[in-house]
């Protein structure tokens, strides 16, 4: 339940602070008192969006905070799924700064919109004037007799199985394009694929060909690049590797006279060793180069076919063209097992489809055992209404495809005259009418239904007289099962309320200011009285207002 609202700059709103109560509690005052201001605020802690004309003083933030009484509800799960610590005394908090910014938090962690608004149709039904047109609305219905078959469970699983039945169909729609457009390219890629695997690169490939196609196009060049370094190796007249030799030995000699030279002649020794297997590796690579034309065709041919292979493909190394092969290994494995994948797929929607026929199939007959129990509770509660000639007529039709709600449709039908024809709600009943067709609704709905506070926002409006005593009277009831809360105009409504508010307007430093008090027993009076004839109060409206107050 709504234990207690605060609000700092809203509106009209300077601060305000209200403790509410259990049962049945009454919010009354003059028309543009700020009644509506209550609810607004109370909507954004339920997950409404904001904007900057909600500060009262746009310079300073708006804060408005809910306490709400969560124990009896079974909400556990909803904290521990969205991560929040559930608190028996759960506080939400919005924010508005000044920049048009908001934040908002359930015991002081902060959380989004959308889990608010789910958590906020947890706690609070607000019943607006307009909510009256989901009467004829098909969910509402479903909502309606659901509540009355204990649904719940079936309804949220087949709610489940619907997604992954409409989610596999795509998949299974995609599959099918793919496999229409794999057959048509089946054979084009297969030569593709059979190209690729014939020619059989290796990743490294590319640059082995490229170097050794560099050194058979330059053989001649190299051979005498070698044999004139081979002759500065080995000249008659002092070649390179005497004189390394010669100088070897005379650092050698050296090394006998100091430890200074050792080093050197080490480094030395070490230099010779390198140079002589330097000359010995040339020598002997002399002999390996080959200028053979016939080797160079093949180097060359094999270099080629990588080339037209990798502009074919829009490549430009050999990874990416392995990369393309892999690609189309799968797509050419996909059109041939194609035929496997789609039953496959089938097979899958099959079990889904047969869980959905039981469930719906379930929900067909929990619903036809509760239509009966749910026309006799209205056409009574109606009948306590002033509507006694109200009967209801709703037809559950089968349908071969899964809807929303299972494999059914509604037909909610109303005769409000004795003799007269069945017709839509819309169609034949007023405002007035709907108001308390929609009241009973609530109240059948109270009893089957673990919701902890309605508010009814003027669902009075259009109705007098004794008809206001009977609507006071089921909201009284309702008050039993759940803490209700009725903004009314109507004195009789008033006076059914266990609990008695007032918002009113002041003004301060020349501003007006909306306030709201829980008046006590001479103020109900007072405010009962000045409701039946204004603001010049009758002796006659006191008693009158006493009268209402003690029945």
């Amino acid at each position: 339940m709504l234990a207690s609202l605060s609000i700092n700059n809203y509106a009209l709103i300077e601060s305000l602070q209200v403790n509410f109560q259990q049962e049945f509690s009454i919010i009354t005052g003059e028309t543009g008192a700020g009644k509506s201001i209550l609810l607004g605020a109370l909507g954004l802690i339920l997950g409404k969006r904001a904007d900057l004309s909600s500060l009262k003083n746009k310079e300073k933030k708006c804060i408005i905070e809910g306490e709400f009484l969560i124990d009896k509800f079974n909400l556990e799960n909803f904290f521990n799924i969205h991560d929040l610590d559930f608190e028996q005394h759960t506080i939400i908090r919005r924010e508005i700064m000044p920049n048009g910014k908001s934040r908002a938090f359930i015991n002081d962690t902060p959380t989004t919109l959308s889990v608010l608004t789910d958590l906020g149709s947890k706690l609070i039904d607000i019943h607006s004037q307009h909510q009256t047109l989901q009467l004829a609305d098909a969910s509402f219905q479903f909502l309606i007799i659901d509540a009355l078959a204990n649904n719940g469970k079936h309804l949220n699983a087949y709610h489940k199985g619907l997604k992954i039945y409409k989610a596999l169909h795509g998949e299974l729609q995609q599959i099918l394009i793919h496999q229409e457009e794999a057959k048509s390219q089946h054979d084009y890629n297969s030569f593709l694929l059979n190209e690729l695997a014939e020619a059989d690169f290796k990743s490294d490939e590319q640059e082995f060909l490229e170097n050794t196609l560099e050194k058979l196009n330059h053989a001649e060049e190299i051979k005498n690049h070698l044999a004139e370094a081979q002759k500065l190796v080995h000249s008659e007249e002092g070649g390179l590797m005497d004189s390394l030799r010669k100088y070897t030995l005379l650092l050698q000699k050296l090394r006998t006279f100091s430890k200074d030279y050792e080093m050197l002649s080490e480094r030395v020794s070490s230099l010779k060793i390198d140079f002589e297997d330097i000359a010995q590796e040339l020598e002997n690579t002399i002999g390996n180069i080959d200028n053979s034309p016939l080797e160079i065709e093949k180097y060359n041919d094999r270099l080629q076919l990588l080339y037209n292979l990798q502009k074919k493909h829009h490549v430009l190394t050999v990874e990416e063209l392995l990369e393309k092969q892999q690609f189309l290994e799968v797509k050419v494995s996909a059109a041939e097992n194609a035929d496997g994948i789609v039953q496959a797929k089938k097979e899958e929607i099959i079990i889904i489809e047969n869980q959905l026929n039981t469930l719906a199939t379930s929900l067909h007959n929990k619903r036809t055992k509760a239509i009966p129990s749910l026309t006799k509770q209205l056409e009574l509660l109606l009948k306590d209404l002033e509507m006694p000639n109200t009967t209801f007529k709703i037809n559950l039709i089968k349908k071969e495809e899964f809807l929303s709600q299972g494999k059914n449709e509604l037909e909610f039908l109303i005769s409000t005259n004795k003799g007269s024809s069945y017709e839509s709600l819309k169609k034949i009943v007023s405002g007035g009418e709907m108001s308390r067709i929609m009241l009973a609704i609530k109240s059948i709905l109270c009893n089957y239904s673990n919701l902890p506070t309605i508010i009814f926002d003027e669902i009075d409006t259009g109705v007098s007289g004794e008809v206001s005593n009977r609507i006071a009277s089921v909201m009284s009831n309702m008050s039993k099962k759940m803490q209700v809360i009725a903004i009314s105009h109507l004195p009789q409504i008033a006076a059914k309320g266990k609990h008695h508010f007032k918002v009113y307007k002041t003004e301060k430093d020349h501003k007006t200011i909306t306030n709201i008090k829980l008046l006590s027993a001479s103020e109900r009076v007072q405010e009962l009285a000045e409701m039946l004839s204004g603001k010049d109060i009758a002796d006659t409206a006191i008693v009158h207002a006493k009268q209402l107050l003690n029945q």
